[in-house]
């Protein structure tokens, strides 16, 4: 996994090279999947493990942006994993070289840990939540269990620019959900209207107030697909309804949910009316 990872990271750096040889002036980001990481409550061995944990969240990031391994990562897979990532000749000259312009990532919840729940502090972590997070007793879930957390994306922009000082462009933020077709053709998903609208007002307060220089919004998404994470048709993301279910059946018509409109409407005032 971690020499996947490297040659991963490589790949990146050679790209991000070879297009700066191309057009010096070209802007060249990365994008990676983010899931902030609270602590469950303000005892020390909480917020060191999420921290343990966000570690492993900056890890592609921090190579991607700085150009270079992080000693806690490197601490990490060699003493404790017992892996050492053979390094060829003119790896970390091309790490240093093919360092990205600006940061793209996906923000769709948040996750919380308590430290007396976890048996292995040396666990990796996956995309999406935590395995080993507990509920926040402050945020609402959807019905599959994802938090829906606006202050999160604020939290997330600011941890970010903090830390990289470089632009930031979110590239997937969306709402999973069962949509019911009226008899009409209407579908009206408002639960999705309020998730974004919270967290556009929420990446306005991080500009705003904060000072992010961010440079793009793209949400999750446009037109019904299949869900990656549950690989269910009936979790649906779009503001295009498409007919088909989780068999397969279905003429594929499209349809407008009431969500498109009001997208549509963000997209013509620049986000001033959300």
């Amino acid at each position: 996994m971690y020499q996947a990872g490297h040659h991963e990271l490589l790949a990146s750096a050679w790209a991000v090279a070879k297009g700066k040889e191309i057009n010096p002036a070209f802007q060249i980001g990365a994008m990676v999947s983010h899931v902030p990481i609270y602590p469950y409550s303000s005892n020390p061995e909480d917020v060191m493990l999420a921290e343990e944990y966000m570690r492993q969240r900056y890890f592609f990031p921090d190579v991607q942006v700085r150009g270079y391994y992080p000693s806690y990562a490197l601490k990490r897979i060699r003493t404790r994993r017992g892996y050492h990532i053979p390094f060829e000749e003119g790896d970390e000259e091309s790490l240093r070289k093919g360092k990205v312009d600006y940061l793209g990532f996906s923000y769709y919840m948040s996750t919380t840990v308590k430290s007396d729940t976890v048996s292995d502090h040396n666990g990796d972590i996956v995309n999406g939540a935590l395995p080993h997070g507990v509920d926040n007793p402050y945020i609402k879930s959807s019905d599959w269990g994802w938090s829906i957390d606006p202050t999160g994306l604020r939290y997330t922009l600011n941890r970010f620019y903090d830390r990289y000082q470089i632009p930031l462009f979110i590239v997937e933020n969306g709402f999973g959900a069962i949509d019911q077709v009226e008899e009409d053709g209407s579908i009206h998903d408002p639960e999705r209207i309020q998730y974004l609208a919270s967290h556009i007002e929420a990446l306005k307060k991080a500009i705003e107030y904060d000072g992010v220089d961010l440079i793009g919004y793209t949400p999750w998404g446009i037109i019904d697909i299949v869900s990656f994470t549950t690989g269910e048709m009936k979790k649906r993301y779009g503001m295009i309804y498409v007919d088909r279910d989780n068999e397969g059946n279905g003429s594929m018509k499209r349809l407008k949910k009431d969500s498109f409109t009001w997208y549509q409407n963000v997209i013509a005032t620049n986000g001033e009316e959300v």
